[in-house]
């Protein structure tokens, strides 16, 4: 099976610009970003399921071809194409909701993930004489409130 390489080169490039478009921090930019790359995706099942034929409806012939379509291509892009847009309209209902809440576009730093990240480096530098030690006496076989299933002594 040979295939041609201008539908190769397409899907790089819708692929590379939907990934580039990925990681901006705008909502829009995502969005457009997750449909280019939903098309690529498209256009590589299309050009895997192989050459075109005849319909897969048994008796029906289509212009002197000796193979029959694999429908299961067809099959798999239609529902791709269905994935594709709720994954676009949950991504769209976002930006609108951001959008009402916040009156801009970008996705800003979170003030959270910014201390969690100024502890995990102050705790870096630690000494390992300053990290807390498990206490032993607690380390027991016996059920406590910690254990998922409190009842429960295990097989001795």
């Amino acid at each position: 099976m040979t295939t041609s390489f201008v539908p190769l080169v397409l899907i790089g490039g819708l692929t590379s610009a939907g990934v580039y478009l990925l990681l901006e921090r705008n909502l829009t930019r995502m969005l457009l970003g997750l449909l280019l790359i939903g098309n690529a995706v498209n256009l590589l099942i299309l050009v895997v399921g192989g050459p075109s034929g005849n319909p897969p409806i048994r008796g029906r012939t289509s212009a002197d071809n000796t193979i029959t379509a694999d429908p299961l291509a067809q099959g798999m892009i239609l529902t791709a194409i269905v994935i594709t847009m709720g994954v676009a309209a949950f991504v769209l209902a976002m930006a609108y909701r951001s959008y009402r809440l916040t009156t801009e576009e970008e996705v800003g730093n979170d003030p959270m993930d910014a201390q969690v990240s100024e502890l995990a480096a102050q705790d870096a530098g630690a000494v390992k004489e300053d990290l807390p030690r498990p206490d032993v006496a607690r380390d027991t076989d016996a059920a406590d409130e910690l254990d998922a299933l409190p009842g429960f002594e295990g097989s001795k």
